[in-house]
């Protein structure tokens, strides 16, 4: 009996080896495995390979300044803050692909989110995160969780491990102070660092 994504693709009119492929490629074009395979460019304009943060959790957050969830950039910063000594990050992508509410530019952003709401963590330039031109990161996210759990709207949560592996994922609703979501981050923190000869 075909499962529900074949049924879904299908549908679609989508084949076997379309959702085989789509987003599996990371930078260099081959299949990407862990979180470390991507790069982003941060808001400042410097390179900002994932590979950084290699052995940290990851909270990998699209943002957006003018949306109802945009509060959460505080409670985000304080679980950065209160996690950080532990090897936990949160990494902000701003995009503009819901309800167009990120028009600013990558200084405009950057001064709003330091400026209104204290950011200290980490933030990439502008991103496209759904659909077919979705930064590689999000497209290996989508192959990964499934489409269910990729981005619907702004403040979309992907729980990375500190293997590189996508732990899970959590909807715009999920606020970053929810007991399951700092419950999660918690249970990947207890987790023993990956040893450098693994890396």
């Amino acid at each position: 009996m075909p499962s529900k994504l074949a049924t879904f693709a299908a549908v679609l009119g989508l084949t076997s080896s379309v959702l085989a492929a789509d987003g599996l490629a990371g930078d260099g074009g081959g299949a990407a495995r862990t979180a470390w395979d991507f790069s982003f460019t941060s808001i400042d304009g410097k390179p900002m390979p994932l590979s950084d943060f290699r052995g940290q959790v990851l909270l990998v957050v699209n943002t957006a300044s003018f949306c109802g969830f945009t509060k959460q950039y505080k409670a985000l910063q304080e679980l950065h803050q209160k996690y950080a000594p532990q090897g936990f990050a949160v990494i902000g992508v701003p995009s503009n692909d819901f309800g167009a509410q990120e028009p600013k530019a990558a200084g405009e952003i950057k001064e709003f989110c330091e400026g209104m709401f204290g950011v200290e963590f980490p933030l990439t330039d502008k991103n496209v995160v759904s659909g077919d031109g979705a930064h590689p990161f999000y497209k290996w996210a989508r192959d990964e969780l499934g489409w269910m759990n990729a981005p619907k709207w702004n403040f979309h949560k992907y729980l990375v491990g500190r293997d590189g592996k996508l732990v899970t994922s959590f909807f715009s609703m999920t606020t970053p102070d929810a007991d399951r979501l700092v419950s999660a981050v918690e249970a990947e923190l207890r987790k023993p660092k990956v040893a450098a000869a693994a890396q």
